[in-house]
């Protein structure tokens, strides 16, 4: 299933909560499955509420005690208190849970995003850097409340629209900041962004790092049959606009060919790039990383040398994809190498229509693969495989058996 989230309005983690309950994700279940987080003294509330006449879906959450520490023994201390919130401590209440290894290594990634673009934005150490509002319970139910709602509802690729940031000003622990919040600007970077003139904040630091994490691609809406839809809620009243994140639930509409019923064979279709740096990893693992990759669905795999700061040599890993063979891929990448982090965006692709035939050779049956465009573009290449397995069975040249092939 696709997701595609309409941020006209902005989008926060309490937005993205109310989307997900009013498309159908049960609170209840929604609360059972976050109670597998060492996290506790909050509860959450649904209701339907109006803004600017449109009906939508307000989610709440609210501390048991405002003054006592939200998270277990050993967890964060909440939004009132003074305790450190670093990587290390979310990261122990992440790995103490008992969530999906899937749902885990998700927030795990995006709330590294968060320390790293508070680390940017304060020019702190990684690991030093407290997330003050970020690191309080409210963000941690808002991220993995949002990734469980997005699995009970089997939503495999996510796209958005450009996303509407807001201006102004906001007040924070760091005194008085620009909108959007420098947080927000580090996570958005590579996002399609504008502001409609709205004084407020539209788009949160945790919004901003869910959506930014979760798109597979930014812009128009791609083309869907829609089968569901959710209405979520802000806080903030506006009188010209609704404070309203829209995600419209669909499944991918095929084009088909005027007066039949068969699928039009399409040349230019999008697909997602998922991409990774990576330069402390043995050599030797990629081969493995490669294999697990093509046979999990992904249309190309490939390295390319980089020179990473410092002067670091290292690998950028890319893999091109379907947009529903994102999250699968993604998660063979996130367990089967030493990557902390994955980019992903959609790109154009023209291909030329494509089948595989059958030749007789001297040697043996041999696939050909044959590519055309019309009658103007002609190509066909052998199978590798086949023709080196007939090189080895006769002990004759693997570029002998490639000539005769294409001859």
């Amino acid at each position: 299933m696709i997701a595609y989230f309409d941020c006209f309005s902005g989008i926060s983690g309490d937005m993205t909560l109310g989307a997900l309950v009013d498309a159908g994700v049960p609170l209840l279940k929604l609360k059972h499955e976050l109670a597998r987080l060492p996290v506790k003294g909050y509860r959450l509330t649904s209701r339907e509420v109006k803004k600017a006449g449109m009906r939508a879906t307000k989610v709440d959450l609210i501390l048991n005690d405002p003054s006592k520490s939200p998270l277990s023994k050993g967890g964060l201390k909440g939004r009132h208190a003074s305790g450190a919130r670093r990587w290390k401590d979310i990261e122990k209440i992440i790995d103490g849970s008992t969530l999906s290894e899937s749902i885990k290594q998700k927030g795990l990634l995006i709330f590294k995003r968060l320390f790293e673009a508070e680390a940017r934005v304060h020019g702190g150490r990684f690991d030093e850097v407290h997330l003050h509002e970020l690191g309080a319970v409210d963000c941690i139910v808002d991220i993995f409340g949002s990734l469980i709602g997005l699995d009970i509802l089997g939503i495999d690729t996510i796209y958005s629209s450009s996303v509407n940031v807001g201006s102004g000003s906001i007040r924070s622990e760091h005194g008085l900041l620009p909108v959007p919040a420098p947080a927000s600007v580090e996570l958005l970077k590579g996002v399609p962004v504008y502001s409609s003139g709205v004084k407020f904040e539209l788009t949160t630091p945790t919004g901003a790092a869910l959506i930014s994490s979760l798109s597979a691609g930014f812009g128009p809406m791609p083309n869907i049959q829609i089968v569901k839809a959710g209405v979520g809620a802000g806080d903030r009243d506006f009188k010209d606009q609704p404070n309203i994140l829209r995600m419209f639930i669909g499944e991918k509409a095929e084009k088909k060919s005027q007066g039949s019923g068969v699928r039009s064979q399409k040349s230019e279709d999008p697909i997602t790039v998922i991409e990774t740096n990576i330069d402390d990893m043995n050599p030797q693992v990629y081969e493995y990383v490669m294999e697990k990759l093509f046979k999990a669905g992904a249309l190309d795999v490939f390295l390319t040398q980089i020179i990473m700061k410092k002067g670091r040599p290292g690998i950028k890993l890319s893999v091109l994809c379907n947009e529903d063979k994102k999250g699968p891929l993604s998660e063979i990448i996130l367990k089967e190498t030493t990557s902390i982090g994955l980019r992903f965006y959609t790109a154009e692709r023209k291909t030329l229509q494509r089948e595989i035939v059958s030749i007789d050779t001297k040697h043996g049956k041999v696939r050909v693969k044959k590519s055309r465009l019309g009658k103007e573009i002609q190509k066909a290449s052998p199978e590798y495989e086949d023709c080196r397995k007939i090189a080895k069975k006769f002990n004759i040249p693997l570029l002998e058996v490639l000539k005769a092939v294409s001859s």
